[in-house]
């Protein structure tokens, strides 16, 4: 049978009652059609200009933190008996400005900081500390060229990634383990870094290999970690270092990797319990588990960066975690002063048996060890 024609000559009243009735129905299908599609793209442009102004937010902080680093003068330096040089926060802090401002693409701020960190005091010596904390440093010198393209800034950081097994354990981890917590972000960042230049499966092994043996051996039946073998207390920013480590681990490590479950079950023990402990307006606390102690910003940025890593990978519930994202986010920039400096970080704190220490710590501004986590988080965010 032939397909009516709308209008037809030779047909029946029927027929041309039941054409027009055909042609009517389509012509309102169209229309509906239509007006679906544009209600569609109306409604995600409407999204999408509802998430601008929290975008445009979160580029503005995040630019504050990075220009109160280009304002500094001086480098923050390491002086300690292991070791004398360039302290890991400053790298770490430039590290996330890097990250941060190619997420942005801030070219200005680029070029001011490839310009700072082309020739940094206290490097000289960094081989010979053979320490966590100095070799930690070349996760800048490998940013610069996933950022910039500097080849030569590459072999700097490819240099003390591989001085760190150039002396490896039995177990086959680096001679440099020594099962302090903050080891998991110090070593795992090198080796990602340098697994992320160059691809080979050798440097994300090894952070694979140590982040497991860490975590079996200092992973609490709560899910989080004592600040030490001798200090049983749940430190904020100690337990933030892991959290931060394991995010930059599992970004990487695929499923299939022969280590994944056992270092993502462990990351999801220690999120679940962090959730628990976050306060209402979103913060963490100096100590974590302790109600008494006071709200503490380094250790905050660190655990709402590896909740987003881990809403992001698929590894945690997204409604659950990215409400403690946001509301961590919030609170954060109460904390953060109009000069982009970040109030209520910890200074660097050692072990003890004393809860008091721990309670009466100083608390500064501007930290690199606040400032760093906070960039690391604001470039999770804007990459969502």
């Amino acid at each position: 049978m032939k397909p009516t024609s709308l209008i037809s000559a030779n047909s029946s009243e029927a027929n041309v009652k039941s054409s027009i009735l055909s042609s009517l129905m389509l012509k309102a299908f169209l229309i509906v059609y239509v007006l679906l599609g544009l209600f569609s793209a109306a409604f995600s442009f409407s999204d999408e200009l509802d998430n601008m102004p929290e975008r445009k937010q979160i580029k503005q902080a995040g630019q504050k933190v990075v220009a109160d680093l280009l304002l500094r003068s001086d480098y923050m330096m390491y002086l300690t008996d292991d070791f004398k040089g360039i302290h890991y926060a400053e790298a770490a802090v430039a590290y996330g400005a890097l990250k941060f401002s190619q997420a942005v693409k801030d070219e200005a701020a680029l070029k001011a900081l490839s310009k700072r960190y082309q020739v940094v005091p206290g490097t000289d010596k960094l081989l010979e500390a053979g320490h966590v904390d100095a070799n930690v440093y070349g996760i800048l010198p490998i940013q610069l060229h996933l950022s910039l393209q500097q080849p030569e800034k590459l072999t700097e950081g490819l240099v003390l990634a591989d001085a760190q097994w150039q002396k490896p354990r039995e177990d086959g981890m680096t001679g440099q383990t020594r099962y302090w917590i903050d080891d998991i972000w110090m070593v795992n960042s090198l080796q990602l870094q340098a697994y992320r230049a160059s691809g080979k499966q050798i440097y994300l092994d090894r952070a694979a290999l140590q982040t497991e043996a860490y975590l079996k051996k200092l992973q609490q039946t709560n899910g989080l970690f004592f600040h030490g073998p001798e200090a049983h207390f749940h430190w904020g920013r100690g337990n933030g270092w892991v959290a931060a480590g394991l995010a930059e681990l599992l970004q990487d490590l695929p499923q299939s990797h022969a280590r994944y479950r056992n270092i993502s079950e462990a990351y999801f023990r220690m999120m679940e319990a962090l959730l628990t402990y976050q306060a209402e307006d979103g913060m963490w606390r100096q100590l974590i588990d302790k109600p008494e102690s006071w709200k503490e910003s380094s250790a905050t940025a660190m655990f709402a960066y590896a909740m987003q890593v881990g809403v992001k990978r698929g590894i945690l519930p997204a409604l659950e975690y990215s409400a403690a994202v946001s509301k961590a986010w919030d609170a954060l920039n109460t904390y953060l002063t109009d000069a982009g400096r970040l109030r209520e970080v910890c200074v660097g704190t050692g072990q003890s048996q004393d809860i008091q220490y721990y309670l009466q710590r100083p608390r500064t501004e501007g930290d690199f060890h606040g400032q760093a986590p906070f960039l690391w988080l604001a470039t999770a965010l804007l990459e969502n």
